[in-house]
């Protein structure tokens, strides 16, 4: 029942290179205010894949199990594997806003609504009120405004979607699709979901791209090619690479509705050149340490620049010390504490589990 299914390489890798481009985009994003003179203005978009992706793997390991295991160890298994960075991502962005060196404003808020903002943070309990943070939907860790619309979608996946057939199944997805359109036409765009005011804009965003995903494992919508990790890492990069224009009510529905599941349908089809296999393998195990710890960096960042105001070489030196950081600080967060966490948790599990 807990047996570990083979993972798509290629898709673990594609999912660090989103990760990554995601966090390119947080750095540029404070730079350029204006996305339409941002290199990779596009990099918000690596949310909607990780969703389309998450359909598909999520599919793939448990439609044939989870009528065994039930919902209850259902849960728990997404528990054990999201929730300890859930954490650890409040944790840090707790002490950033405490103890930024270079800026914030900590003491314009009691210590009350610091433990509150915080609690609702480690609890996944949207509380857009912290002015400095953007009013983002979890301030001490933005990132996290995903999560919990991944977990909404675990949970109707478990009552809901593995219940349903594939037609009932494409009908939320066309649905689905309706609204994803209908919110890029009205805002001009699909940035939003991580803050109060664009709440439900992150519904849409989840409903199409993860009911799409589950579409294509279900469907066996595969395509068998050679163009490898690299050749596929090409491709997703171009979407967030693609120009930020008036155009995007247009654009940007079309790279989600359709370009992001082609990908994944070839990824998951592409053969992977042994060279590159552990390095597919470790962007994939990387890929949700770093999208989850780098906003402590960031915010560092973002108030050195906005006092500093840093140009030229120095700002790009900067940026990719941020990065480097933001990378380190993942690696030591998920070596040290995600992997062991996650293993004592399993393994008391399957012990529970065999007695």
């Amino acid at each position: 029942m807990l047996k570990t299914k083979q993972h798509f390489e290629i898709l673990d890798g594609l999912r660090g290179i989103a990760a990554v481009s995601i966090v390119m985009f947080h750095f540029m994003e404070w730079v350029y205010s204006d996305y339409s003179k941002d290199f990779i203005g596009h990099g918000f978009l690596a949310v909607d894949f990780f969703f389309c992706l998450s359909g598909f793997v999520i599919g793939y390991a448990y439609d044939d199990r989870i009528a065994k295991m039930g919902v209850s160890e259902f849960f728990k298994s997404r528990l054990i594997r999201l929730h300890p960075l859930v954490i650890s991502g409040s944790v840090l962005g707790l002490l950033a806003f405490l103890f930024d060196p270079f800026g914030g404003h900590p003491e314009l808020y009691s210590a009350g609504k610091i433990i509150g903002v915080f609690f609702c943070s480690v609890l996944l309990i949207p509380l857009p009120i912290v002015a400095d943070r953007g009013f983002n939907l979890f301030s001490f860790n933005a990132p996290s405004w995903s999560l919990f619309w991944e977990y909404v979608a675990n949970i109707v996946y478990a009552f809901v979607l593995y219940r349903i057939g594939r037609s009932w199944l494409l009908l939320i997805t066309i649905l689905s699709a309706v609204a994803i359109c209908f919110v890029c036409y009205r805002s001009g765009n699909l940035l939003g979901g991580w803050s109060g005011p664009t709440f439900w804009d992150g519904s849409a965003r989840v409903s199409y791209s993860f009911s799409a995903g589950l579409l294509m494992y279900r469907s066996n919508w595969i395509i068998k090619n050679g163009l490898g990790f690299i050749g596929m890492a090409f491709l997703l990069f171009l979407a967030f690479l693609m120009p930020y224009s008036t155009w995007n009510w247009l654009t940007e529905p079309l790279v989600v509705l359709f370009y992001f599941p082609f990908l994944i349908a070839l990824g998951a089809g592409a053969r992977l050149a042994t060279g590159l296999k552990k390095v597919c393998l470790f962007l994939g195990k990387i890929s949700y340490p770093l999208y989850m710890t780098h906003y402590a960096v960031l915010w560092m960042f973002g108030n050195y620049y906005t006092s500093h105001k840093p140009g030229g070489m120095q700002l790009s030196l900067i940026i990719i010390s941020g990065i480097i950081l933001a990378f380190v600080l993942s690696y030591l967060v998920m070596i040290v504490y995600d992997i062991p966490v996650r293993k004592y948790l399993s393994d008391k599990r399957k012990d529970r589990l065999v007695s």
